[in-house]
């Protein structure tokens, strides 16, 4: 009998460990857009915190350190249109590779700055100086983003496919993190399937859906998503551009999608906090990510469509 209850608990285990954790996503969203982080600006100190809880986060999942420098891929980033004191800083990409001795490889990313205090970039020019948590832009896309990997790092069914996990720098400062990455690749360009990126997920609204824009920058898109289903209402755009990291990636025609719940008054404010994200539907957005990564998986080349 003893025999057989290990087994039991050691399957329980594998299916445990296999599943996208709420308490993981609460976990990660409260650490990146705790007050403490004083909104992760390019440059803080808080940021750095924030790129050493998301390598000890690959470091888990054992995934290979993939950047220049250990996880890390180190730039300048300069602040754009704004006259500041120190107009250039210190930014990191965090780089993390999961090894399945595949051809191709799937990109899946989330930027992990925001603004700070609100002196750039701010929408809530009153309140310059308070502290811009940024719970949904973009601590919902890194929480995404570390699920992701520990979803994939252990599952025990080997992929045919390898996994590059980025935590972009500077998006708030004009996509400079990811501008960096594709201008100076850690893996080869021609060895990317396709890229996923994440940024503003946290804040599901029933009445307008998910977007996922970047569907028509391959004609496999459709064939991908067919039998896909989910608890919660999305809705694609053909687009490859969108005001996140997923444009670098297509201007270097990659195929892409990003995945956002919409704008809202919370948008570049004060008012972007934990409280206010919806968990449920975060979940159910990876559950559904995790059925068009797998269906992409099922297909050897993907080509590339310029959108506009």
């Amino acid at each position: 009998m003893k025999k057989y209850l290990i087994l039991f608990c050691l399957v329980v285990l594998n299916i445990t460990n296999a599943q996208i954790s709420q308490r993981n996503l609460e976990k990660h969203i409260s650490y990146l857009a705790s007050d403490k982080m004083k909104g992760r600006q390019t440059g803080s100190k808080e940021v750095e915190k924030s790129a050493k809880y998301i390598e000890k986060q690959f470091r888990k999942y054992g995934l290979q350190p993939k950047g220049r420098s250990g996880f890390r891929q180190s730039f300048l980033a300069k602040v754009r249109a704004i006259v500041v004191s120190d107009s250039i800083r210190d930014a990191d990409n965090i780089i993390g590779f999961l090894d399945n001795k595949a051809n191709k490889t799937i990109v899946i990313g989330a930027h992990y700055d925001h603004l700070g205090l609100g002196e750039l970039g701010t929408r809530d020019t009153l309140n310059i100086g308070e502290i811009h948590n940024g719970a949904d832009d973009n601590a919902s896309g890194v929480a995404g983003l570390l699920e992701l990997a520990k979803y994939y790092s252990q599952n025990k069914e080997k992929e045919n496919f390898n996994f590059l996990f980025i935590a972009f720098g500077a998006e708030e400062w004009g996509l400079l993190g990811s501008k960096y990455f594709v201008e100076n690749p850690t893996i080869p360009l021609a060895e990317i399937h396709w890229m996923l990126n994440m940024d503003m997920i946290g804040r599901y609204n029933p009445e307008n859906g998910l977007a996922i824009i970047g569907y028509g920058t391959s004609s496999v898109f459709p064939e991908i998503f067919e039998g896909i289903s989910s608890t919660i209402k999305f809705y694609t755009s053909n687009d490859g551009n969108g005001g996140s990291d997923q444009t670098s990636f297509y201007r270097k025609n990659i195929p892409v999608l990003f995945f956002h719940t919409g704008g809202h008054p919370d948008y570049h404010k004060t008012g972007d906090d934990i409280y206010k994200i919806n968990f449920k539907a975060l979940k159910s957005i990876l559950e559904l990510e995790i059925q068009i990564i797998d269906n992409s998986m099922k297909i050897d080349e993907m080509d590339f469509i310029w959108t506009n």
